[in-house]
Protein backbone atom coordinates (compact mmCIF):
# COMPACT_ATOMS: atom_id res chain seq x y z
CA UNK A 1 0.00 0.00 0.00
CA UNK A 2 1.50 3.32 -1.38
CA UNK A 3 1.42 5.68 2.02
CA UNK A 4 1.33 9.78 0.26
CA UNK A 5 4.18 11.95 1.67
CA UNK A 6 1.46 14.31 2.14
CA UNK A 7 -2.12 14.92 1.06
CA UNK A 8 -2.20 19.29 0.75
CA UNK A 9 -2.53 19.72 -2.76
CA UNK A 10 0.03 22.26 -4.70
CA UNK A 11 -1.60 25.62 -6.01
CA UNK A 12 -1.19 23.96 -9.55
CA UNK A 13 -3.33 21.22 -8.42
CA UNK A 14 -7.09 20.65 -8.49
CA UNK A 15 -9.61 17.78 -7.65
CA UNK A 16 -11.83 17.01 -10.50
CA UNK A 17 -13.63 14.00 -12.22
CA UNK A 18 -12.65 12.88 -15.41
CA UNK A 19 -15.55 12.29 -17.85
CA UNK A 20 -15.03 9.07 -20.16
CA UNK A 21 -17.22 7.42 -23.08
CA UNK A 22 -16.75 4.38 -20.01
CA UNK A 23 -17.95 6.61 -17.07
CA UNK A 24 -16.27 9.24 -14.64
CA UNK A 25 -12.88 8.52 -12.92
CA UNK A 26 -12.29 10.94 -10.17
CA UNK A 27 -9.19 12.67 -10.28
CA UNK A 28 -5.88 15.11 -9.60
CA UNK A 29 -5.09 16.81 -12.50
CA UNK A 30 -2.38 19.73 -12.16
CA UNK A 31 -1.94 22.28 -14.91
CA UNK A 32 1.32 23.45 -16.41
CA UNK A 33 3.25 26.25 -15.00
CA UNK A 34 4.69 27.72 -17.82
CA UNK A 35 5.10 26.87 -21.75
CA UNK A 36 3.41 23.23 -22.14
CA UNK A 37 5.48 20.46 -23.27
CA UNK A 38 3.12 17.43 -22.77
CA UNK A 39 0.46 15.78 -21.13
CA UNK A 40 0.55 12.65 -18.58
CA UNK A 41 -1.81 10.16 -17.83
CA UNK A 42 -0.98 8.20 -14.44
CA UNK A 43 -2.88 5.15 -13.13
CA UNK A 44 -1.81 3.42 -9.40
CA UNK A 45 -1.74 -0.15 -8.12
CA UNK A 46 -3.59 -2.16 -6.10
CA UNK A 47 -4.81 -0.93 -2.59
CA UNK A 48 -3.52 2.54 -4.19
CA UNK A 49 -5.06 6.12 -5.37
CA UNK A 50 -4.71 8.89 -7.44
CA UNK A 51 -3.08 10.51 -3.95
CA UNK A 52 0.15 7.93 -4.81
CA UNK A 53 1.06 10.59 -7.27
CA UNK A 54 0.59 13.78 -5.30
CA UNK A 55 4.27 14.33 -4.55
CA UNK A 56 4.74 14.42 -8.66
CA UNK A 57 1.74 16.92 -9.32
CA UNK A 58 3.87 20.05 -8.97
CA UNK A 59 7.23 19.39 -10.42
CA UNK A 60 5.98 17.75 -13.39
CA UNK A 61 3.70 21.14 -13.58
CA UNK A 62 6.81 23.18 -13.43
CA UNK A 63 8.24 20.87 -16.01
CA UNK A 64 5.82 21.81 -18.49
CA UNK A 65 3.63 18.82 -17.98
CA UNK A 66 -0.34 18.13 -17.54
CA UNK A 67 -0.83 15.42 -15.61
CA UNK A 68 -4.10 13.45 -14.68
CA UNK A 69 -3.77 10.77 -12.17
CA UNK A 70 -7.01 8.49 -11.66
CA UNK A 71 -8.43 6.75 -9.39
CA UNK A 72 -8.78 3.10 -11.02
CA UNK A 73 -12.68 1.47 -11.45
CA UNK A 74 -13.27 0.15 -7.64
CA UNK A 75 -10.75 2.34 -6.31
CA UNK A 76 -11.38 4.92 -3.63
CA UNK A 77 -13.48 8.02 -5.01
CA UNK A 78 -13.98 6.65 -8.47
CA UNK A 79 -16.10 3.66 -7.07
CA UNK A 80 -17.74 0.68 -9.35
CA UNK A 81 -20.29 -2.16 -9.15
CA UNK A 82 -20.19 -5.77 -7.18
CA UNK A 83 -19.65 -7.25 -10.35
CA UNK A 84 -16.48 -9.07 -10.63
CA UNK A 85 -16.15 -8.93 -14.48
CA UNK A 86 -15.95 -4.77 -14.43
CA UNK A 87 -12.65 -5.73 -13.09
CA UNK A 88 -10.94 -8.11 -15.19
CA UNK A 89 -7.55 -6.36 -16.46
CA UNK A 90 -9.24 -5.95 -19.61
CA UNK A 91 -11.93 -3.98 -18.67
CA UNK A 92 -9.25 -1.75 -16.31
CA UNK A 93 -7.42 -1.26 -19.72
CA UNK A 94 -10.50 -0.41 -21.71
CA UNK A 95 -11.10 2.09 -18.98
CA UNK A 96 -7.44 3.55 -19.34
CA UNK A 97 -8.01 3.87 -23.30
CA UNK A 98 -11.27 5.57 -22.44
CA UNK A 99 -9.32 8.15 -20.29
CA UNK A 100 -6.64 8.67 -22.84
CA UNK A 101 -9.17 9.85 -25.51
CA UNK A 102 -10.33 11.70 -22.77
CA UNK A 103 -7.56 14.03 -22.31
CA UNK A 104 -6.18 13.50 -26.02
CA UNK A 105 -9.49 15.73 -26.74
CA UNK A 106 -7.93 18.36 -24.57
CA UNK A 107 -4.51 18.18 -25.11
CA UNK A 108 -3.15 15.61 -27.87
CA UNK A 109 -2.06 11.99 -27.13
CA UNK A 110 -0.36 11.88 -23.19
CA UNK A 111 2.37 10.09 -21.54
CA UNK A 112 1.03 6.82 -19.75
CA UNK A 113 2.36 5.80 -16.76
CA UNK A 114 1.03 2.63 -14.69
CA UNK A 115 2.49 1.81 -11.07
CA UNK A 116 2.44 -1.61 -10.08
CA UNK A 117 -0.83 -3.62 -10.81
CA UNK A 118 -1.51 -0.41 -12.98
CA UNK A 119 1.21 -1.17 -14.64
CA UNK A 120 -0.52 -4.66 -15.83
CA UNK A 121 -3.51 -2.72 -16.63
CA UNK A 122 -1.72 -0.16 -19.15
CA UNK A 123 0.14 -3.26 -20.67
CA UNK A 124 -3.63 -4.41 -21.34
CA UNK A 125 -4.18 -1.04 -22.65
CA UNK A 126 -1.54 -1.09 -24.95
CA UNK A 127 -1.69 -4.24 -26.38
CA UNK A 128 -5.71 -3.79 -27.21
CA UNK A 129 -5.23 -0.16 -29.05
CA UNK A 130 -2.18 -2.43 -30.76
CA UNK A 131 -5.00 -4.30 -32.89
CA UNK A 132 -6.94 -1.52 -33.82
CA UNK A 133 -4.58 1.06 -35.38
CA UNK A 134 -1.40 3.36 -34.16
CA UNK A 135 -1.07 3.69 -29.96
CA UNK A 136 -2.21 6.69 -28.84
CA UNK A 137 0.57 7.72 -26.43
CA UNK A 138 3.99 9.43 -26.44
CA UNK A 139 5.38 7.28 -24.44
CA UNK A 140 4.82 4.24 -21.92
CA UNK A 141 6.49 3.95 -17.76
CA UNK A 142 6.32 0.63 -16.03
CA UNK A 143 6.61 1.51 -12.46
CA UNK A 144 7.25 -0.97 -10.20
CA UNK A 145 5.69 -3.80 -12.17
CA UNK A 146 6.74 -6.71 -13.41
CA UNK A 147 6.30 -9.32 -16.25
CA UNK A 148 4.21 -11.60 -14.81
CA UNK A 149 2.58 -12.78 -11.49
CA UNK A 150 4.27 -10.87 -7.92
CA UNK A 151 7.07 -12.64 -6.00
CA UNK A 152 5.68 -15.65 -4.04
CA UNK A 153 5.81 -14.36 -0.59
CA UNK A 154 3.63 -10.96 -1.74
CA UNK A 155 1.23 -13.63 -3.78
CA UNK A 156 0.77 -15.63 -0.60
CA UNK A 157 -0.16 -12.81 1.72
CA UNK A 158 -2.26 -11.13 -1.61
CA UNK A 159 -3.91 -15.00 -1.67
CA UNK A 160 -4.49 -14.71 2.28
CA UNK A 161 -6.44 -11.08 1.85
CA UNK A 162 -8.15 -12.43 -1.36
CA UNK A 163 -9.57 -15.39 0.84
CA UNK A 164 -10.74 -13.31 3.84
CA UNK A 165 -12.40 -10.66 1.73
CA UNK A 166 -15.40 -14.31 1.31
CA UNK A 167 -15.45 -13.54 5.07
CA UNK A 168 -14.76 -10.31 6.23
CA UNK A 169 -15.30 -6.76 5.91
CA UNK A 170 -13.18 -4.35 5.06
CA UNK A 171 -13.44 -2.44 8.34
CA UNK A 172 -12.95 -5.93 10.01
CA UNK A 173 -9.82 -6.84 7.86
CA UNK A 174 -8.84 -3.36 8.46
CA UNK A 175 -7.90 -3.98 12.18
CA UNK A 176 -6.33 -7.49 11.28
CA UNK A 177 -3.56 -5.76 8.73
CA UNK A 178 -2.74 -3.25 11.67
CA UNK A 179 -2.59 -5.89 14.88
CA UNK A 180 -0.33 -8.47 12.51
CA UNK A 181 2.05 -4.96 11.53
CA UNK A 182 2.13 -4.36 15.58
CA UNK A 183 2.95 -8.18 15.86
CA UNK A 184 5.54 -8.55 13.12
CA UNK A 185 8.09 -5.99 15.30
CA UNK A 186 8.33 -4.17 12.14
CA UNK A 187 4.87 -1.64 12.46
CA UNK A 188 4.74 1.02 10.05
CA UNK A 189 6.61 4.50 10.85
CA UNK A 190 4.56 6.63 12.42
CA UNK A 191 2.27 8.81 10.13
CA UNK A 192 1.16 12.45 10.39
CA UNK A 193 -2.92 11.88 11.40
CA UNK A 194 -4.73 13.53 8.45
CA UNK A 195 -2.01 10.67 6.43
CA UNK A 196 -3.10 7.59 8.38
CA UNK A 197 -6.39 8.61 8.69
CA UNK A 198 -6.49 8.82 5.08
CA UNK A 199 -5.22 5.56 3.61
CA UNK A 200 -8.04 4.28 6.64
CA UNK A 201 -10.78 5.68 5.11
CA UNK A 202 -9.25 5.13 1.19
CA UNK A 203 -9.48 1.44 2.62
CA UNK A 204 -12.80 1.26 3.45
CA UNK A 205 -13.65 2.96 0.05
CA UNK A 206 -12.44 0.23 -1.88
CA UNK A 207 -14.95 -1.89 -3.77
CA UNK A 208 -14.44 -5.12 -2.41
CA UNK A 209 -15.33 -6.95 -5.48
CA UNK A 210 -12.05 -5.20 -7.47
CA UNK A 211 -10.08 -6.15 -4.66
CA UNK A 212 -10.59 -10.16 -4.76
CA UNK A 213 -10.44 -9.73 -8.68
CA UNK A 214 -7.15 -7.76 -8.81
CA UNK A 215 -5.65 -9.20 -5.94
CA UNK A 216 -6.15 -12.51 -8.02
CA UNK A 217 -4.88 -11.38 -10.88
CA UNK A 218 -1.82 -10.49 -9.15
CA UNK A 219 -0.99 -13.97 -7.52
CA UNK A 220 -1.34 -15.98 -11.12
CA UNK A 221 -0.91 -12.62 -13.61
CA UNK A 222 0.62 -13.97 -17.37
CA UNK A 223 3.82 -13.00 -18.71
CA UNK A 224 3.07 -10.74 -21.44
CA UNK A 225 6.44 -9.12 -21.88
CA UNK A 226 7.18 -10.44 -25.71
CA UNK A 227 3.74 -9.03 -26.68
CA UNK A 228 4.20 -5.86 -25.59
CA UNK A 229 7.61 -5.68 -27.01
CA UNK A 230 6.31 -6.59 -30.52
CA UNK A 231 3.89 -3.81 -30.31
CA UNK A 232 5.94 -1.11 -28.92
CA UNK A 233 8.26 -0.72 -31.62
CA UNK A 234 8.78 2.86 -32.09
CA UNK A 235 7.41 3.94 -28.86
CA UNK A 236 9.75 5.07 -26.15
CA UNK A 237 9.35 2.82 -22.62
CA UNK A 238 10.44 3.70 -19.28
CA UNK A 239 11.12 1.04 -16.61
CA UNK A 240 11.49 2.54 -13.27
CA UNK A 241 11.24 0.85 -9.83
CA UNK A 242 13.35 1.99 -6.27
CA UNK A 243 16.57 -0.57 -5.24
CA UNK A 244 14.11 -2.82 -3.28
CA UNK A 245 10.77 -4.15 -3.83
CA UNK A 246 8.48 -6.46 -2.42
CA UNK A 247 6.30 -7.46 -5.15
CA UNK A 248 8.51 -8.06 -8.07
CA UNK A 249 12.72 -8.37 -7.63
CA UNK A 250 14.38 -5.26 -8.74
CA UNK A 251 16.66 -7.81 -11.00
CA UNK A 252 13.51 -8.98 -12.32
CA UNK A 253 12.14 -5.32 -13.25
CA UNK A 254 15.99 -4.74 -14.96
CA UNK A 255 15.43 -8.29 -17.31
CA UNK A 256 12.24 -7.25 -18.21
CA UNK A 257 13.50 -3.85 -19.08
CA UNK A 258 16.05 -5.33 -21.47
CA UNK A 259 13.03 -7.23 -23.26
CA UNK A 260 11.29 -4.07 -23.85
CA UNK A 261 14.28 -2.65 -25.10
CA UNK A 262 13.36 -0.25 -22.48
CA UNK A 263 15.46 2.72 -20.64
CA UNK A 264 15.64 1.70 -17.32
CA UNK A 265 15.83 4.05 -13.74
CA UNK A 266 16.52 2.76 -10.28
CA UNK A 267 15.87 5.38 -7.82
CA UNK A 268 18.05 5.72 -4.84
CA UNK A 269 16.41 5.12 -1.39
CA UNK A 270 13.08 4.08 -2.38
CA UNK A 271 11.44 1.00 -2.70
CA UNK A 272 8.13 0.12 -4.25
CA UNK A 273 6.66 3.28 -4.42
CA UNK A 274 9.53 5.51 -5.83
CA UNK A 275 6.63 7.95 -6.76
CA UNK A 276 5.76 8.57 -3.25
CA UNK A 277 9.18 7.81 -1.32
CA UNK A 278 11.45 10.08 -3.68
CA UNK A 279 8.99 12.04 -5.83
CA UNK A 280 10.94 14.95 -6.41
CA UNK A 281 13.83 12.45 -8.08
CA UNK A 282 11.49 10.46 -9.69
CA UNK A 283 9.63 13.35 -10.98
CA UNK A 284 12.97 14.34 -12.43
CA UNK A 285 13.29 11.12 -14.26
CA UNK A 286 10.32 11.28 -15.72
CA UNK A 287 10.59 14.67 -16.89
CA UNK A 288 13.57 13.80 -18.43
CA UNK A 289 12.50 10.71 -20.13
CA UNK A 290 9.46 12.49 -21.81
CA UNK A 291 11.55 15.20 -23.29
Amino acid sequence: MSTPPFLRLPGCARAERVVTGRGEFAALRAEPVGAVRGSALLVPGFTGSKEDFIGLLEPLAVAGYRVTAVDQRGQYETGGPDDAAAYAVGELGADVRALTAALAADGGPPHLLGHSLGGQVVREAVLAAAADGPLPWRSLTLMSTGPGAIDPAEAARTKLLVDALEMMGLEEIWQVMRQLEADSGQPRPSLEPAVAEFLHRRWLANVPRALSVTGAHLVAAPDRVDELAAVTVGLPVLVVSGVRDYAWPVPEQSVMAERLGARRVVVADAGHSPNAEQPAVTAAALAAFWA
